[in-house]
């Protein structure tokens, strides 16, 4: 599928995307650049979703290569959950529950109009053992159902050198907590 950006606005992200990659190789250690360029290029639809990972602030930067798959993962690596994706409850029948000061969306719509899914619990730890990250803001984590059932969802934090993860309503929303994604290509 060809992508939906402009040469120009593909230009600019690929350019934006190695930068950050050069600068974060403890990220990616044993991963060529060349090796991702080549990956985007033959998925150009995975252009248009790392776009917009990248224009409601994730930052997003591979964070592993799985060989058994042959797929590149990128993930949202701002340090704080991403701007454009705080001040959301956790999924629409949380959101459809709320009778009143409803969130704009909710993360799992967000990030299905993105194109990306929510980290779980081990995906989380695995980032956050990069480096740390939501030292002052929350995201959402992928909620087992048997939690979300009783109408909780999960989320994650990094406080005291610790990954922590807590509970909520699914229909609860904050400004500091946001959701991180993850791609793979």
């Amino acid at each position: 599928m060809k992508s939906k950006l402009s040469p120009e606005e593909q230009s600019s992200l690929l350019d934006t995307l190695k930068k950050r990659f050069a600068k974060n190789m403890h990220r990616h250690k044993n991963i060529d650049w060349k090796d991702v360029q080549s990956k985007l290029e033959e998925n150009p639809s995975k252009i248009d979703v790392l776009f917009k990972m990248e224009e409601t602030g994730g930052e997003p930067d591979v964070v592993v290569f799985d060989e058994k798959s042959n797929e590149l993962i990128f993930c949202d690596c701002a340090i704080e959950s991403p701007k454009g994706r705080r001040s959301f409850c956790y999924d629409r029948p949380a959101l459809d529950a709320r009778k009143e000061h409803k969130p704009a969306n909710s993360a799992i719509d967000a990030a299905n109009e993105i194109g990306i899914k929510l980290l779980n619990e081990e995906e989380y730890r695995a980032l956050q053992s990069l480096e740390a990250f939501d030292n002052k803001t929350s995201s959402w984590i992928e909620t087992p159902k048997k939690i979300r059932d009783l109408d909780g969802a999960l989320f994650g934090d990094f406080r005291y050198d610790t990954v922590f993860f807590y509970h909520n309503g699914a229909s609860s929303y904050y400004a500091a907590r946001g959701f991180r994604g993850l791609l793979k290509i």
